[in-house]
This record gives structure tokens, sequence and C-alpha cells, in this order.
């Protein structure tokens, strides 16, 4: 009210070109070479495109010959006021041309103030100055008479939208942003399974370039199975590929030259060893050579009692597998590979088998220099949870079948989640998975489990999930676990279905406006380019989380289909829930998937933002985005989440305090009991602060997404457009400014002023 009121507005005179028409109209007189006021339909075709990059060529020829079908003018040259009226109808994007005449003080183009109004009401940014504005301005406006006024018109406004500046990603996210000094067992980490193959386990080939793909994708924990080949050197493959068979030393060449090209965090190599002996020390000794100073050879320290975190392991490689027992004499020894007994099985030949045990586990031999390079990822079985508590070491890890870890989650939730604060856990899918399909990440990540490995060769949705997740934190491939699952102390259920206690529920806003450039899918059979989109809001994470909302169908409309539809989500635990919008074709046949976009909900910025589409296979298709807008509230009130407009106000619902359990001990359990009190009265300062904050947005017209600048936004206009002269005293003396009223005012800005009223004695109570 105090910063942005007392600017003025500089009102265009009709007759005056507008900064658009100026400059598109010089843009056509830069083409018209022989400065005869025509240029030929190609041509202008041509530059149309080159401004709009995404727009199809049969569309710009469409609106030239229906403007020159309207004027009477046939032929294949261009006129100038043509070309600006095709421009104008083509390039004017509705949605955005109405944000800017929310924001500007004229109606025609954002100058400084406005924008500076727009990116920190509507974006969210702090510390936003007026250089900051105009330097935007000089960035993104096409017209020099507009860089020169500092006023950013609507195709300047389009293409500050569409930059990476607008973009829905944080981009804080795309460094490295979080701790990175906690232990390893901390971490989500990201794995993958079967890294040699191409495609699935029976007919897949075994290809080098799987390894390279991976690791460039910010994969730290990959799979390596060793066999013997030919010539005494080992080979890498997997399954039936035995036709294409890779020499070890040639994947561990690979692994060294690409190990730390996309993150300088430690790599895990799972080693599944099926040598002779001999070959073992082949094996030894490539890795020895080939690897060198990069392999973590230190012994674990019997003084900790966690992993070295990935800070301290930078530029390292840590070998998975079986380890001899300490100071053992012998050069090699017998050792149990339980660990993927089952899939054993399936992999290894007749004669192997016959060394499977009754419960599925293969006895191997295995030499000391093998075993001596396996440091703090020593593999070893799983008994149960008790007996891991107590025997387990902390260099000790486990692997886990899909079908164990599984009943694990759903039977023990709680004592797998303890589990995994200490210790590495790594799950790999079931050997029935013969078509190299993908288990859910999230069903393992809600325990703790830090290495779920995937079939990176396989896209779909479990692999957007994988990707979309790992794409946080620089894309380093190490992501911080939930406070709750790594904290001491803390009791958290992974299939708790409401909110998780001493965790801030959020409310994510969503509202869905527009689409761009959408395109066929490409696996469909159907004729012609029309498109018939429809989107999906999806939200995964634990259970209390999971839930999707779908806008209508948009007919025949691939281009700009416009939505316009918004959504609410509970979020109950931020830190593990991931967002997807996925684009579906109605008018399909055979394939209706158009793109997705995947992101954590931590990496989502506020406002008006547009989100980049990727294929199946997780290309960027070209120019293809939605225009979104993003809010993020405190939750209010509960229920499940459902769609229906922002504006609707929730039911009121019982005040939820918080409530504790004896824990036998009395000291611990007074402490508790003397602060209950204090707790609830927390607890109704903060509902009536909310309740508050909610009635004045709603008395302003806005919804409960809005922040305090837009209401006293609201507010200021209606003062200064209003056909009354009204006058209303702000007070900025005190900790909280008031509002008061000079003389009668219209009876909704008086309950206006109440609410505010209200906000400020709740606020100060």
């Amino acid at each position: 009210l105090v910063s942005y009121g007392r600017h003025t507005v500089d009102v265009v005179e009709p007759s005056q070109p507008s900064l658009r028409t100026s400059w598109i109209g010089s843009v056509f007189e830069l083409a018209d070479m022989e400065r005869n006021g025509h240029i030929d339909l190609f041509r202008a075709t041509q530059i149309i495109r080159g401004l709009n990059p995404g727009m199809k060529e049969s569309r710009i020829e469409l609106k030239f010959k229906e403007l020159q079908k309207a004027k009477d003018q046939y032929g294949e040259d261009i006129d100038m006021e043509t070309f600006v009226e095709a421009y104008c109808e083509l390039c004017t994007r509705p949605e955005i041309f109405f944000l800017l005449v929310q924001f500007s003080s004229n109606k025609e183009y954002l100058d400084s103030k406005d924008l500076m109004l727009f990116v920190e009401v509507e974006q969210g940014m702090e510390g936003v100055t007026e250089d900051m504005c105009r330097c935007i301005v000089q960035k993104y406006e096409p017209s020099a008479e507009g860089r020169e006024k500092a006023s950013l018109s609507i195709d300047g406004f389009t293409h500050y939208l569409l930059s990476s500046e607008c973009h829905i990603f944080d981009p804080q996210h795309k460094r490295v942003c979080q701790d990175m000094s906690q232990p390893l067992s901390h971490y989500y980490i990201n794995s993958s399974h079967n890294a040699s193959l191409l495609e699935d386990h029976f007919w897949g080939s075994s290809d080098i370039s799987s390894y390279i793909r991976a690791l460039k994708m910010g994969c730290r924990s990959l799979e390596v199975i060793v066999w013997d080949g030919p010539d005494n050197e080992p080979v890498v493959y997997v399954g039936n590929s035995v036709a294409s068979q890779l020499a070890l030393c040639k994947v561990l060449d690979i692994i060294n030259q690409y190990a730390f090209e996309s993150s300088e965090y430690p790599l895990i190599l799972c080693l599944v060893t099926h040598c002779c002996i001999p070959q073992q020390r082949v094996m030894a000794q490539h890795m020895k050579k080939i690897l060198g100073d990069k392999l973590y050879l230190d012994a674990p320290s019997s003084e900790d009692h966690y992993l070295p975190s990935p800070e301290e392991l930078k530029g390292k490689i840590l070998l998975k597998g079986k380890r001899l027992p300490p100071n053992y004499p012998e050069s090699e020894g017998e050792v149990t590979d339980e660990e993927e007994g089952l899939e054993m099985s399936r992999r290894v030949g007749a004669d192997d088998k016959d060394h499977l045990n009754g419960l599925g586990c293969k006895r191997l031999r295995l030499c000391k220099e093998l075993s001596d390079l396996v440091s703090l990822c020593k593999s070893v079985q799983f008994r149960d949870f008790d007996i891991s508590k107590r025997d387990q070491k902390y260099w000790e890890m486990c692997s886990f079948n899909e079908v164990d870890a599984n009943r694990f989650a759903n039977e023990f939730p709680e004592d797998f989640v303890c589990y995994n604060k200490r210790f590495l856990s790594r799950v790999y899918p079931t050997p029935m998975r013969i078509d190299a399909s993908n288990m859910n990440p999230q069903d393992f990540w809600k325990c703790g489990c830090q290495i779920v490995a995937m079939n990176y060769q396989t896209p779909g949705l479990m692999m957007d999930l994988n990707l979309g997740w790992f794409r946080q934190n620089g894309n380093c491939g190490y992501v911080l676990r939930p406070a709750i699952m790594r904290e001491e102390v803390s009791y958290f259920s992974a299939n708790a279905r409401e909110s998780l206690p001493g965790v801030s529920a959020q409310l994510l806003h969503i509202k869905v406006i527009s689409g761009q450039n959408l395109p066929k899918p490409r696996g469909s059979a159907a004729k012609g380019d029309v498109v018939e989109p429809y989107i999906y809001a999806e939200i995964h994470g634990i259970p209390a989380d999971c839930a999707e909302q779908r806008t209508k169908t948009v007919s025949q409309n691939g281009d700009n289909p416009v939505f316009d539809e918004s959504f609410e989500f509970q979020i109950n635990l931020p830190e593990l829930a991931v967002l997807r919008f996925v684009v579906l074709d109605d008018d399909y046949i055979g394939d209706e998937f158009i793109g997705q976009y995947t992101i954590p909900f931590e990496c989502l910025q506020p406002g008006y933002r547009h989100v980049p589409l990727q294929s199946l296979t997780g290309e960027f298709l070209p120019n293809c985005t939605l225009f979104v807008h993003v809010a993020i509230t405190n939750r209010r009130g509960g229920g499940k989440a459902h769609k229906r407009g922002l504006s609707v106000r929730k039911g009121k619902k019982a005040r939820e305090y918080t409530s504790s359990k004896t824990t036998g001990i009395k000291v611990v359990d007074e402490l508790f009991r003397a602060s209950t009190q204090p707790l609830r009265e927390a607890t109704d300062l903060r509902e009536n602060v909310q309740n508050a904050m909610v009635s004045f947005k709603e008395l302003c017209g806005l919804t409960p997404a809005a922040n305090m600048k837009q209401c006293i936004l609201t507010v200021s206009t209606w003062l200064m457009n209003s056909e009354r002269a009204l006058r209303v005293t702000v007070d900025l003396s005190q900790a909280y400014p008031t509002m008061e009223a000079q003389g009668p005012v219209p009876e909704l800005l008086r309950k206006v002023l109440n609410a505010y009223d209200m906000v400020r004695y709740s606020s100060t109570t």
C-alpha cells in the first residue's frame, strides 16, 4: 500500500503506436529489403516462426490467408498491416495478457515498479530491487524502445515467463545444496540394477554404453556381474546375453573414466562374482591397476558407530561384496552368497545349482586379494531386526529381494525405518521381473532404504519417479533423507495414512492454466495432427499423500489449450513427496502418452511457472510446456486431497492438540506433562492467526494460497480506483501496522479492515 501506491501512470494516447506494434513493424521493415511495403508469404511465415519457435508453419500460413481473405486480398505478398495483425493474433497468449493487465499500471506494459510487484507478490522472490527488474527488462524485452524506457511488453513478459528464471524447478537445487557431512546411511543413493543391459534379462544384450549412460545420469551405485571368461579374462554380462560379453577390464576403464564426471561423491560398485579363484585374482589385479587411488581401502574404525559422510568419501569408489573374516590366514576361503541366492539360481548354470544349499544360498570360494578390496560395504545375510541391532557392524550391509523388502515394509515398518538409520540397505528387483520392469522406489524410500536398484533401460512411471527425485541436490546422486528418518529419537511409520507427529503438513495449490505446443503421441496410429489433451497432477509419497487429479479434456487443440483448473493436495511428509504432471491424448489410437514432468515437492517454486515436458524416454520435448500457478500454504483443517476451486472454504474441524505417551521414566514423563498446556496455547494461537488470515483473504476476494502482500495490494487498488474519496490511515510506527478508516467507507471495505485488525490482534496476543 505504501510502496506501490505512489508512482505515476503514463497514459498512452489512442493514436500512439504501442511498444509492441512499433517493434513488430520494425521487424517487418528490416525484412522488406526492396522497400515496397510487402514481403512474400514464405518469408513472413519464417519470421513469425523464428519469433515463436514452437508454432507450426501451417498454422501461420492459414492465419495469413484468413486475414487476406477478410480484406479481399489474394496472392503471396503480405503487407505490414496484415503481418502485424497476424503476429498479434498468433503470438498473444490470453492467459499471459490478462496477467500483465492485472499488474500493469497502464494496461499495456509493465514498468519496473509493476514488475517488482509481480516478482515479489506472485513469484515469491525476496530482496527484489528496481535495478533487478530493469535488468530483466534488458534481458527479455525485444523492442529497443521498451529497453530504453525500462518497460516490458507482452512479448517481453512472455519471454520472461518462458525463461529458466520462471522454471518450476528451484535453481537452488541445480547445485549441491544439502548437508553432505552426515553418515552415508542418511542419504538416498541413485542406483542402477543390471547396468550393462540394454533391454530385458532374456533377450537384452550387454553394452558398454549402458554404464556411461547410467553414470552420466547421476548413478552412484552400479551392479557389475562378473563371470569366467576366455583366456583367463573375466567378463561381464547378465542372463542369456552370453553373445555380448564385455571384458571386465573395459568396463572398469569406462567406470574409471566416467565415475565422477556428473558427481564427485562416492560411487558404490556392487560386485556379483561367479568367477573361479584364478580369475578372481585377475579381477583384483584389474581393479587395483585401473581404479588405483580411487578405490577406498581404509579399514573401518571400531571406534566409529556410523559410516563416513559423502563429503569425506569424495572421489572414492567403494566395493560392495563378500569379505573373508579379519586376519584370515589362508589365501582363499568359502563364503555364503546368500544375499541374492534366489536370483543366482535363475542366472547360474546347472553345475552351479548343485552348490545351492537348502535355503537357496550359494556357497562360493573367495580369494583374499579380492576380499581385501571390500571395506565399508561388506555384504552380510539379514536374519532379523533384533539380531542386526545387536550384532551387525555399521560397515556391513544387506541386500533385500523386492518381495522380502515389501514384506518388511508392510509387517515391520517402524523396525525397517530404525534399521536404516544406521545401516545401508539395498533393494533389488524380484527375479520374476524378466521383462526388466521396475518396482516403485517410493515403496522402499518411505522405509528409509537408501539403495533401490532400478532398471535404467526401462522407461515409465517408476523410472520417472526415480529420475525426478534425484534431480534435486544438483543431481549428484545423493539426497538427504527426511529428518524424521534420521533422528535417533523419532517415531515414524512408513504406512501412516494421516498427519505425522512433529511434521508440519503443507497444502499444495496447483492451478493448471494452459499447455503449449503439445505434439501427437509418438505411438499413436490416429491420422492427422489433432490432439485432445488432458492432464493428471499426481502426488507420490507416503500412503497418506498419494493422490491424483485430472483436468477436463480440451477439444482439438494442442497448440495452446487452456485448462484453467485448480487442485489442492495435502502433503503430510513434504520431504518425501513428488509431484508428477502427465499429459495424455483423449483422441488416440494405440498410445495416449504425450509427455510428463516429475519434480520433488521441495524443489517447487511458487508463482506462475512453466513446466517443460519430457518424452517417455526422458528427452525434453522442444518448446512443449505447461503453464501453471503454484502456491504452498500451511495446512488448515483436514480431509483428503480432492479437486475443487481454491476459493472454496474448508469446513471447520476440531483442533488437533499434541498428545504424548508415557515412557515409564518419571523425569521425562513429568517434563512432557508440564509442556502440555503451553503446547495447547501455542496451537490455539496458531489456529487463531490462520483463521483470521483465511477470513481476511476471502473478504479480499483472494484464494487461501494468497499472501499478505496480495491482500494489501487488493485493498490499495480498491482505494485508488474508488469513485468516492476514501481515506485510510496507515500507522507504521508499531511492529504490526494498523489501518484505520477516516470517515464513512463501504460495508465491504469496513469488513476487510475489521478482518485485518483481527489478523493483527491474533498475531500479537
